[in-house]
């Protein structure tokens, strides 16, 4: 797997903790400092947390899978696609925080797990596409991180204008991928 390709599954991966990052800069009257680090620390860690548990029990089903797990990898990426695809289009959005810190942790926490959720699959397909442990884990986290940052900065500026799109945009960037992926290893 290239850096590009590794960048580029950053990037989509990013696009659902971006939108929910927005969402939080929509709600805030004002980010703080700490809230900018929080936002980022939670989302990026996870996004890079998760795909080491999926690489874990990646490595130790790939022998068992043979042939098939191009197959297995194609599925994973494109079903995680759908599915943000399928959120962006039918999703009803968040409930509202009025009167309540869109930063408070608790609910920071939940939702770091809850958009970090695709990454673990994905993470499942990295030694299957033989990608770098580290460098992977260091650029999905980090590209999570700035590009939270990035949401959360728009969120507070644009309103609601982007949300959805940008979960459109990461869920069509990971079928692609996974389309990409099947192409160039036809047999």
């Amino acid at each position: 797997m290239t850096t590009g390709s590794i960048l580029l599954l950053a990037v989509g991966l990013a696009m659902d903790a971006t939108a929910v990052a927005a969402t939080r800069g929509m709600a805030a009257t004002r980010i703080r400092a700490r809230d900018a680090l929080l936002v980022a620390g939670l989302f990026g860690g996870f996004q890079a947390l998760m795909p080491l548990l999926g690489f874990l029990i990646g490595a130790r089903l790939e022998a068992w899978l043979g042939g098939w797990d191009y197959w297995l990898a194609f599925a994973l990426l494109a079903g995680v696609g759908l599915k943000m695809l399928w959120e962006a289009r039918h999703g009803d959005g968040e409930a509202s925080t009025k009167g309540r810190d869109p930063f408070e942790f608790k609910v920071m926490l939940v939702l770091a797990v809850a958009t970090s959720i695709d990454a673990w699959a994905v993470g499942i397909t990295l030694p299957i596409l033989r990608a770098p442990l580290v460098p992977s884990l260091l650029v999905i986290g980090v590209t999570t991180a700035v590009l939270s940052l990035v949401g959360l900065s728009v969120g507070r500026r644009f309103g609601s204008v982007l949300g959805r799109r940008l979960d459109v945009f990461g869920g069509l960037v990971l079928v692609g991928m996974g389309v990409k992926l099947l192409l160039e290893h036809r047999r």
